[in-house]
């Protein structure tokens, strides 16, 4: 017998919706990143919803295991929390690496420009 057709009712549907949800949800994300056109919109999209997907499937995951195990399982629990602190972070972080990136390249193109034009552009 599998356990799959062990699993109650009670279990069975709120895991096969938070597996659906989760994986439309990251689906959705991943379509963002390949559609948006510039770097600033492409890590925005995907920042927030596959954050929100991979907790759709570990919650999903952590009421399988309790129902299955007949204890609580918390692991999930705890990566999720770990996944909602670090994923908005990061995505920030990479943000702002690129805008000092950007910044410092206007700066390096304004600065060569003002080199080449010298003194004679002032006369």
């Amino acid at each position: 017998m599998n356990i799959a057709e062990t699993l109650p009712a009670w279990a069975a549907l709120p895991v096969i919706f938070l597996l659906v949800l989760g994986g439309l949800i990251t689906l959705i994300g991943a379509l963002g990143l390949l559609r948006l056109a510039n770097f600033y919109q492409r890590i925005h999209g995907p920042a927030i919803t596959v954050t929100l997907g991979a907790g759709c499937i570990l919650i999903a995951s952590m009421i399988y295991f309790t129902a299955t195990q007949s204890r609580l399982v918390v692991h999930e629990l705890l990566i999720s929390v770990f996944v909602l602190m670090t994923a908005p972070v990061v995505a920030m972080m990479i943000m702002r690496a690129a805008v000092y990136r950007d910044l410092r390249k206007e700066h390096a193109a304004d600065a060569a420009k003002a080199s080449t034009d010298g003194p004679a552009a002032d006369a």
